[in-house]
């Protein structure tokens, strides 16, 4: 069974939690959770970009030099790609589709990969009591300070605060926080494990991520 250490909020050791072993003790597959990144970061991309082809460009549609005798390439009019001014070739419409699918089964796995990467790593704890917190940056910040965290002489350490369900005091008091992003256990997806530094689970939300994947 798999355990991390469980701290209070004001950074004493309250001893340890059990972690379901199918979520924390997974066989790692690296290939699998650069899939998962890839997929996540594609879908979160929107098609801006639009340039003109050769046919939207404004200008006349007159032939820049006769057909023959003037020892010069054969042309039509002036805003063939080829020139300066001209419309450009295979350009993006603004109507791309970046969309890329993953089933179900292969997105549970890649998260498990990443939970487990970290817990390996000794990159997840766990803490108590952090759902009655009071509303405020400080009183946040002053916690985060007292919890063992890695990386705590960077003036900017990522933090995962995984909760169990909506917690308007928690988002409050973190929302100001540089390097500090929150996530629903049920919304939990491989691209935020991987891409954070260290990972908080709030207590309550160990349960909540048996109920969501492990049905």
């Amino acid at each position: 069974m798999a355990k991390v250490d469980l701290y209070t909020i004001t950074g004493r050791k309250a001893g340890q939690i059990s972690l379901p072993k199918e979520i924390f003790e997974a066989k790692i597959n690296k290939l699998l959770m650069a899939q998962a990144v890839k997929v996540y970061l594609s879908n979160q991309r929107k098609a801006g970009a639009k340039t003109k082809t050769r046919a939207e460009v404004a200008g006349s549609g007159r032939k820049i030099w006769r057909q023959k005798g003037t020892g010069r390439a054969r042309h039509s009019d002036r805003y063939a790609p080829i020139f300066v001014g001209g419309g450009r070739a295979h350009s993006p419409t603004g109507k791309e589709n970046y969309k890329l699918k993953m089933s179900k089964k292969m997105k549970r796995q890649a998260l498990f990969s990443a939970l487990t990467s970290k817990f390996k790593e000794e990159e997840i704890i766990a803490v108590k009591g952090l759902g009655k917190v009071e509303p405020k940056t400080k009183t946040m910040a002053t916690i985060l300070t007292k919890l063992p965290l890695k990386e705590k002489k960077k003036k900017e350490v990522k933090i995962l605060l995984v909760l169990p369900e909506v917690l308007e005091n928690v988002i409050r008091a973190s929302r100001n926080l540089a390097g500090v992003q929150l996530v629903q256990a049920n919304q939990l997806n491989p691209y935020q494990v991987l891409s954070q530094k260290q990972v908080v689970l709030m207590e309550e939300s160990i349960k909540k991520l048996k109920e969501t994947f492990l049905k």
